[in-house]
């Protein structure tokens, strides 16, 4: 009697699983939704031997780190969970100016492991004596841009921007697209004090 029970709860469990033509298919995994912010824009000013326009709603704050020197500063874009990491370093020599370079291939390039591609963009503004490279890194880099910026005798400086999470182009690039239009805008704006 008492295995009759446990059957007929056994066959009753088997039908009921098997009833029906239910099509399954796994949901695609889901993203938090970004509500972007207007672009409104500020100047920093402090004192470094530079300037630029940067986004009112990026906090601008000195690198803490124990590496850092002097006007080396984080970009943090606490909506987006990314930081632009912008390094300030007075050239002195030839050599040195040619090290600065070469380091900031070095770092762009360091990337290839991950990335699907890296393109690289000159800047040029003559008038303002700003020139340099932009690097773009396509795929699942922790780094999806970087630049550095010079004057060519003086003054040199890197910037680098990286999200605060697992590098998956597919998910952050909503942000990514968001946060180019304000390096662009900084890099368009920036000059030598």
């Amino acid at each position: 009697m008492r295995y009759t029970g446990l059957l007929a709860v056994l066959m009753m469990v088997f039908f009921a699983a098997c009833g029906g033509n239910h099509d399954y298919s796994p949901k695609p995994r889901g993203y938090s939704r970004i509500i972007f912010p207007k672009r409104e824009y500020q100047t920093y000013t402090e004192g470094c031997p530079y300037t630029f326009t940067y986004p009112k709603y990026a906090v601008i704050e000195p690198d803490r780190s124990p590496k850092a020197k002097p006007c080396w500063v984080n970009m943090q874009f606490p909506q987006f969970n990314a930081t632009l990491h912008l390094s300030y370093q007075p050239v002195t020599t030839k050599k040195e100016f040619n090290e600065l370079v070469e380091d900031a291939r070095t770092f762009a390039f360091k990337h290839t492991v991950k990335a699907t591609s890296i393109d690289q963009g000159i800047i040029a503004y003559p008038e303002r004596k700003v020139y340099g490279i932009y690097y773009t890194i396509d795929g699942n880099a922790a780094s999806s841009v970087q630049f550095y910026l010079t004057d060519s005798t003086k003054n040199y400086i890197r910037g680098a921007l990286y999200f605060n999470s697992e590098p998956r182009l597919d998910s952050i690039q909503p942000a990514l697209n968001f946060v180019k239009k304000d390096m662009e805008v900084l890099i368009k704006s920036f000059k030598w004090k």
